[in-house]
């Protein structure tokens, strides 16, 4: 088993982390979906603050940095039923020959630290319907609640956009 050691990412993990990314798009049937480039990842998440990264990295023999093989990208929300913010993961991604020896357990237990340090009532997250091992993980390992009664909606791009700001005249 390799040594892993995960920590908050910085502006010079974005080229790593663009790499995971990718990957994480492919895993998911959508390989040409990524349009994020490092300028607009170090300005929204590294300067403007839209969101939070942890890396997960190998650790060589000497003690040094290795390779980026996990990453959770997540931000926070807010409950008005609960009254309290909450943490959204937007994008938890294992490298598959670094999966199953544990990382994305430890990846969760940062999560969690992170979510009780900010005062989170919960911690959400969306998975593909059809992404089975990763269900399996969360509902077995995490004793996750599947919110089967929920859909996602949304509105993307400029003539959604355009949509909703026609409704600012009505």
């Amino acid at each position: 088993m390799v040594t892993t050691k995960i920590e908050r990412a910085t502006k010079e993990d974005v080229p790593e982390l663009l790499g995971l990314i990718t990957e994480l798009a492919v895993y998911e049937k959508e390989p040409d979906a990524v349009v994020a480039t490092p300028e607009l990842m170090i300005k929204n998440v590294f300067e403007n603050n839209y969101a939070e990264c942890l890396i997960a990295r190998t650790i060589t023999e000497d003690g040094s940095k290795g390779i980026a093989v996990g990453m959770a990208l997540y931000f926070f929300t807010y409950s008005t039923w609960l009254g309290a913010p909450g943490l959204y993961l937007e994008d938890l991604y294992v490298k598959p020959e670094y999966r199953a020896q544990g990382l994305g357990k430890r990846l969760f237990g940062e999560l969690g630290h992170i979510a009780q340090e900010r005062g989170c009532k919960r911690v959400e997250w969306r998975v593909l319907k059809w992404n089975k091992p990763s269900i399996d993980f969360y509902v077995e390992c995490l004793k996750a609640e599947n919110l089967v009664e929920w859909d996602t909606m949304r509105i993307e791009g400029q003539e959604g956009f355009d949509r909703l700001l026609s409704f600012r005249k009505a």
